[in-house]
């Protein structure tokens, strides 16, 4: 049977550390990696030549932060959950990354004496926290031509199609299926569920914080990407609705049957998909 957890509502649901227990050692290899454009992108539109602080809100395991630290003099990457923090700072050391600092730290215990920015970065993690109070601690941590930037992409699988391409494209509809199975049909989200999906609003808390904007812009993709067969089941493994921990006693069960469904559709254990555009929504003070 599913574990079963109490309701938790969007508008309220709190982080929990349970939340993403398990996924850090998938992250880096089941989601697909952001590409050089977004770094081109954020340094054009801001004029990043290599001089001041970024800080990098939620930053799981760096995947944000080591892209766009060499625009910079030095970064810093907060995360809630301790693993996340670990991972980045074991990707950095293997990249020879130097300028980029590690702190295990919630958003809502900025500013945490770490100092002001002139970019602060938010990639896929604003919704899970307390927003207004988020917003209000870091507007005071910019300098005065600072900016705050959303970073929306979907890195964990690409776009449906049914266009050629070299191997099939993951069974996602299926693997929806599958983890539905064994979790239910509401989406997990550490020890609740959130069935409506997360909050919205964001827009109009930036606005409330005295942010001015925003600006908008798009990065498009589109390249084909091979995949292979464990770099799959990362992927699933890596988001919150199908943590590790949420299988309890049945993790190695799901994981048979899901290398079974992915065997099913591609013998030879190779997939291929095409990338999503990624969506920059820039705030300034």
């Amino acid at each position: 049977m599913p574990v079963t957890c109490p309701f938790v509502d969007a508008a309220t649901w709190e982080w929990d550390e349970s939340l993403y227990a398990g996924s850090a050692p998938h992250y880096g290899v089941g989601r697909m990696p952001y590409p050089a454009s977004l770094a081109e992108a954020i340094r054009d539109e801001l004029g990043l030549d290599g001089t001041g602080r970024l800080l990098d809100v939620g930053c799981g395991p760096g995947s944000l932060t080591l892209l766009l630290s060499p625009l910079v003099e030095s970064a810093v990457g907060i995360d809630a959950d301790h693993d996340m923090i670990v991972e980045a700072g074991r990707k950095a050391a293997g990249a020879g990354v130097r300028n980029v600092e590690w702190r295990h730290l919630r958003a809502e215990e900025l500013p945490a004496d770490l100092g002001i920015f002139r970019v602060v970065t938010f990639a896929q993690s604003f919704h899970w926290m307390k927003q207004p109070v988020v917003a209000q601690r870091v507007r005071g941590m910019l300098t005065a031509d600072g900016a705050w930037i959303h970073v929306f992409a979907t890195t964990h699988r690409g776009v449906a199609g049914d266009d050629p391409l070299p191997h099939p494209r993951p069974p996602w509809d299926r693997i929806d299926e599958l983890v539905a199975r064994y979790l239910g049909s509401a989406r997990r989200a550490g020890r609740g569920t959130l069935p409506a999906g997360t909050r919205s609003g964001e827009e109009e808390v930036m606005r409330d914080a005295g942010f001015i904007g925003p600006r908008r812009l798009e990065v498009p993709r589109g390249e084909v990407v091979k995949r292979s067969l464990d770099e799959v089941v990362a992927a699933v493994l890596s988001l919150s609705g199908s943590a590790p921990h949420l299988f309890g006693a049945r993790l190695g069960e799901f994981k048979d049957d899901l290398r079974r469904l992915l065997r099913a559709s591609s013998p030879g254990g190779q997939f291929a998909e095409r990338t999503r555009e990624i969506a920059v929504v820039v705030w300034h003070l």
